[in-house]
């Protein structure tokens, strides 16, 4: 599987990891594909510093000795690290810009998976319209808490889950069929291949001052798939 580096010093490493990709091992099953051990046939001391669901894409950390790894340890623990996210989700929001404080906690009726309620957890998300079409948005957000799901629960919350959210979401990809204006289904050959068919969600930038205090901006460029989506819902959903 391709992933590209986004920035490499003596202290740290960070990748752009694709969408469908564990970051960390899997609990039960260690054997389980993940960028933690791809990397490490290159980079035998990496240490993970945090993780991404294995469905988000995006920019992901991984500290190359024991000191950097406590120093960039403790910038995510104290929420000193800024943390930014692309997604596009379903629907027009009625406000453009929003902050949503709203409590996080497992859901009880289903393991693995999380739910809003007054028992739970603080979570803090920030978003921001970027661009937005008949029926669909692209928002960026950050978070300002690091809960399980933080976002896609947020979103849902809102009423606006992410394109191709199979928890939180109807779990439908994007079609051309959806969104163009008076499609004909005659044209299709064979059945029709969804633009995207995951979730569309996107580790987009990370921001952080080093052990010696210079700022650090990392960006990992939106995957072609997230890319596409936005290309064709610009020529046809209007």
């Amino acid at each position: 599987m391709k992933f590209a580096t986004i920035f490499e010093n003596d202290d740290f490493i960070a990748f752009n990891k694709p969408s469908g990709l564990l970051s960390i091992p899997d609990r039960f099953n260690p054997e389980i594909e993940n960028l933690y051990h791809l990397v490490q046939k290159e980079y035998p001391a990496i240490i993970p510093v945090h993780r991404l669901d294995k469905d988000t894409s995006g920019i992901i950390i991984f500290a190359k000795n024991e000191v950097s790894h406590k120093f960039l340890s403790q910038q995510f623990e104290k929420h000193l690290v800024e943390k930014y996210y692309t997604a596009i989700v379903n629907g027009r929001l009625l406000n453009h810009k929003d902050s949503i404080k709203q409590s996080i906690i497992e859901n009880p009726a289903k393991k693995g998976t999380m739910h809003i309620h007054k028992k739970g957890k603080l979570a803090h998300t920030d978003y921001e319209l970027i661009k937005e079409w008949k029926q669909h948005s692209l928002l960026r957000l950050r978070i300002h808490t690091g809960r399980t799901h933080q976002i896609r629960v947020h979103l849902q919350y809102l009423g606006h889950p992410i394109v191709g959210d199979k928890i939180y979401g109807n779990g439908q990809g994007l079609y051309i069929s959806t969104i163009k204006k008076n499609f004909n289904f005659n044209d299709l050959l064979e059945d029709e291949r969804p633009v995207i068919n995951r979730l569309a969600l996107h580790a987009s930038e990370l921001i952080f001052t080093n052990e010696q205090g210079a700022l650090i901006s990392l960006e990992a460029e939106l995957p072609k798939d997230m890319s596409a989506c936005v290309k064709q819902l610009d020529k046809w959903s209007i």
